[in-house]
């Protein structure tokens, strides 16, 4: 074929008067040849005007080029057998971008083991815009179009070369370098004109997914799978509408789709995406995101088993997870639900592209072309079992959002009764061309971009009623955006609605207006734009994350505190799977820096973090930052320190629904009224404050006396060894060993704090013992606890630990003979704290025990506490096991986070 070009005196009329006359399929004037009209003519019809015919042969079969056409043949044909022996693949552009991905393509489509198949191909990626850029340049008189073009060609070029060889590659790339010259005579002739109609323009930017289904065909054919490819415009029939839209005639296809399987029958077929062919044989396209409604139209055709859309993610989320990082994939949706979704702006499918499918209850599987492993996403009819199931999390299935809205509401009392006042408004909005989503008022959402002219429609429309004041006012608000929650039997399903709203209140979300039809699919609000994600993450969160799911804030990663974030480290992942836990650290702090994080701290890099990216600590500002909750349902923070002014937060943490877990001591120990205090907002919230290491580590103490205590036991005495330190120093100070060596050995061993007379003062066992005497009901201050210390007097005015450990062996004598003493009758010394409840008092004190006592059996660090109670008066109750150590406190804090979880719902 020749290609075209003007001579200099050619006129822009006449350019514009053949344009138009080619898009109505009419013939040109002699002078402008068949060279120019047939490209742009059907092939089918252009067969029987232009003279111009030659046949091409193509990997074992003849088929036409978009540029030339083929001599009329005999071929045997073929009845076209219908139903599910056939499936259906589409590829988008990114699967078929580069030559790799369009090889694995091929390897998806030939490694298919349906007995039939149709796979529907795009553009490779980013073709179909730059064709259309092409069109906007020649009509701008931008030269530059040509070298846009020549790019493309060059694209395909080579791809093409790395994908085929030998003659395969030599037929394509003539094929291909002659639509690259038809394509630069039809630009060339927008350019002068000026202008491009619509069908010069879906003619231009149908050619991408040519190549890319020629090029498919012939790698599918390689790999030793005969095939043939369809040019759609011969099959697919639809009528434009005035919307910008297209409706396939089914009738029509199915007759054109059976005559061309006649002639060219196959197991496989790589059909083009996007384009068709009007009733009168005008090229058209299916608009944006055609491709996948091709493929469901050739489903529909075809009456396949499934329609199988291969993208490059892992199926449909159930929030736009770019906004939402706790969206999850969804393994089915009903095809009301996809509908919805689509239609309220979620990257689905566009809505149009479920009506062919539906028609004959063909599933459509959204699927990643990248990996192969995920199940993706089924979009059909509802299961029995889907149907029968009502829980909150089922039914809500997606929340969808669209921005860029302003809401009208017109109001007045004159409105009421008045009977078309709707119809008027509506008739105003519709003049202006704008898009309402819907008697005293009458509120609707309308694209902010339109906004202006439906107001002025409509007070043009009702100047009279303003002037009178039946209408008292048309209010536009701007900056809003519509959130949809979707899903099956909403409407039907207690408490929906309720916890929808509930979820927006608590992110402090005020919704603008609300609708709710008699459609079960969806519920929408209107709210502010910038308060639209919060308000996503808000929803999403209530209906799809985990009741246990936890914002947790670590205070101290110290030796406890770090110990504890490893354990959190190793056990997360198990506790997610099996139990349905999500702990979600989202800070952590020190005195001096802190490390915060919207969707959670990477534990296995947390030590780094902390170094490396840590910001100055701030107490407020960590608070703030977890108890954000990120639209997490609950948040607790965790107190690792030993610190009075980190304990005096406790009371307002609690009081603003922070949980609160702690080892820390100062709390409970401190003053009466604080204890109490805090003890009251506990009993009064749903807060929970657990602090079972205070007093055991990782021992059950806390515990077992609550529960004694709840069963309707009394307790009578509470008895102990209450130091991993100095249970460790007693047990090890026997024969010839003096206190010192074995305080000595004691601190080497890191079993005492830095400086060891924090342990030996007695101090930390007191305040177990408080501790315990308040859980047991005595109003007792630490005050009212006598204490005997360990620690020599004259060394308690030593300025460092060093200087203390140097001298405390002047002092061993007197403590060596209380030991000494105590062996000659058979006899232990061990430090023990007591709680008598009987005579509302409490000890802590050095004591004699005969070595057949179980205070006496004790080896290494171990804590020992007896229970003596009504129930356990002749043999008490007795608590025994490690004491001290970092692995075991955490343990215990451990235990606590997950009895928090265990009472907010987590499965035992």
């Amino acid at each position: 074929m020749m290609a075209f070009s003007f001579s200099p005196t050619s006129s822009s009329s006449l350019l514009h008067s053949n344009l138009n006359l080619i898009e109505k399929g009419a013939s040109l004037p002699a002078q402008l040849g068949c060279s120019l009209i047939c490209p742009f003519r059907h092939p089918s019809l252009a067969r029987k005007r232009c003279a111009l015919r030659k046949e091409r042969k193509e990997i074992g079969h003849t088929v036409a080029s978009i540029t030339d056409f083929s001599v009329d043949r005999s071929i045997e044909t073929a009845a076209l057998l219908k139903g599910e022996t056939w499936s259906v693949h589409k590829f988008g552009g990114t699967c078929v971008g580069t030559p790799k991905r369009i090889q694995n393509v091929a390897e998806i489509v030939v490694s298919d083991p349906s007995e039939r198949k149709v796979v529907v191909v795009s553009a490779m990626s980013k073709v179909t815009d730059s064709m259309y850029d092409l069109i906007y340049k020649a009509q701008s008189r931008d030269e530059s179009y040509v070298s846009a073009l020549d790019s493309l060609y060059e694209k395909h070029k080579a791809t093409a070369s790395e994908l085929l060889d030998g003659d395969v590659l030599a037929s394509f790339l003539s094929r291909l370098h002659q639509d690259i010259t038809n394509l630069k005579a039809m630009l060339r002739a927008i350019y002068i004109a000026g202008h491009a109609t619509e069908s010069f323009s879906d003619f231009v930017v149908g050619h991408g997914e040519l190549w890319s289904a020629q090029m498919l065909s012939a790698v599918v054919n390689k790999l030793a799978v005969k095939c043939s490819w369809m040019d759609t415009r011969d099959v697919l029939v639809v009528n434009p509408t005035n919307s910008n839209q297209v409706d396939p005639d089914y009738v029509e296809s199915e007759k054109r789709l059976e005559k061309w399987f006649s002639q060219n029958p196959a197991s496989t077929i790589i059909a083009t995406g996007f384009i068709a062919s009007t009733p009168k044989n005008i090229p058209t396209t299916l608009k944006r995101d055609g491709s996948d409604f091709s493929a469901a139209i050739i489903g529909a055709l075809f009456r396949a088993k499934q329609v199988t859309i291969w993208t490059d993610v892992d199926g449909v989320y159930s929030a736009d997870p770019r906004k939402v990082s706790e969206a999850i994939i969804l393994k089915t949706l009903s095809y009301q639900e996809a509908w919805e979704l689509s239609y309220f702006g979620a990257n689905v499918l566009h809505p149009r592209t479920i009506i062919p499918v539906m028609r004959y209850n063909i599933p459509i599987v959204i699927r990643n072309v990248f990996n192969h492993s995920s199940p993706g996403t089924t979009i059909c009819h509802p299961s029995a079992d889907e149907k029968q199931e009502l829980s909150l999390n089922s039914v809500v299935k997606g929340f969808a959002t669209i921005d860029n809205l302003a809401l009208v509401n017109v109001e007045g009392t004159g409105m009421a009764g008045v009977p078309g006042t709707a119809s008027a408004i509506f008739g105003a909005v519709k003049e202006v061309g704008a898009n309402a989503s819907s008697e005293h008022s009458v509120c609707f959402a309308v694209p902010d971009k339109e906004v202006g002219a439906v107001a002025d429609a409509l007070e043009s429309r009702f100047r009279q009623a303003l002037d009178a004041g039946r209408l008292s006012k048309i209010e536009v608000i701007r900056n809003c955006s519509i959130l949809a929650a979707v899903g099956q039997k909403m409407a039907s399903t207690p408490g929906v609605s309720a916890t929808l709203f509930n979820a927006l209140a608590q992110a402090n979300v005020n919704i603008r207006a609300i609708a709710q039809g008699c459609s079960e699919y969806n519920i929408t609000v209107v709210l502010k734009r910038e308060d639209c994600i919060r308000a996503l993450r808000a929803a999403h969160s209530i209906f799809f994350l985990s009741k246990t799911t936890l914002s947790v804030g670590i205070i101290g990663p110290g030796l406890i505190g770090g110990t504890l974030l490893d354990q959190l480290r190793d056990q997360a992942a198990t506790l997610k799977e099996e139990f349905n836990i999500d702990l979600r650290v989202m800070g952590i702090t020190g005195t001096r820096k802190m490390v915060l994080n919207d969707v959670g701290i990477d534990l296995s890099r947390w030590r780094e973090l902390l170094k490396e990216e840590s910001e100055e600590g701030d107490l407020e500002k960590f608070t703030q930052h977890v108890n954000a909750r990120h639209f997490i349902p609950n948040t607790v923070i965790v107190d690792c320190t030993a610190s009075s002014e980190i304990a005096n937060n406790y009371y307002d943490w609690l009081r603003r629904g922070i949980h609160v877990i702690t080892p820390n001591k100062k709390a409970n120990s401190g003053p009466l009224e604080r204890y109490l205090k805090i003890r009251e907002l506990q009993r009064r919230s749903y807060t929970h404050y657990f602090y079972e290491a205070t007093v055991g580590a990782g021992l059950p103490i806390i515990s077992t006396l609550r529960g004694l205590l709840e069963t309707g036991d009394r307790v009578l005495r509470i008895e102990g060894i209450f130091s991993g330190t100095l249970s460790y120093i007693f047990n090890n100070f026997a024969g010839e060993r003096q206190f010192s060596e074995v305080v000595a050995e004691a601190k080497d061993s890191g079993y005492t704090e830095p400086d060891p007379r924090d342990d030996l003062s007695g101090m930390d066992v007191a305040r177990k013992v408080i501790i315990l005497a308040r859980e047991s009901g005595l109003k007792l201050e630490l005050s009212d606890i006598p204490i005997q210390s360990l620690v020599p007097e004259p060394l308690t005015k030593c300025s460092s630990a060093e200087e203390f450990m140097q001298q405390l062996n002047k002092y061993d004598g007197e403590i060596t003979k209380q030991r000494i003493e105590a062996a000659n009758n058979g006899e232990v010394l061990r430090y023990v704290g007591v709680v008598d409840v009987v005579n509302n008092k409490g000890s802590v004190s050095l004591k004699r025990y005969p070595k057949e006592h179980p205070f006496a059996q004790l080896s290494g660090s171990d804590n020992i506490i007896a229970f003596t109670t009504i129930r356990y008066k002749n043999q008490p109750l007795i608590v025994r096991g490690p004491g001290a150590g970092a692995e075991v406190t955490a343990g215990g804090i451990f235990s606590d986070i997950l009895r928090l979880a265990s009472y907010l719902g987590a499965p035992s």
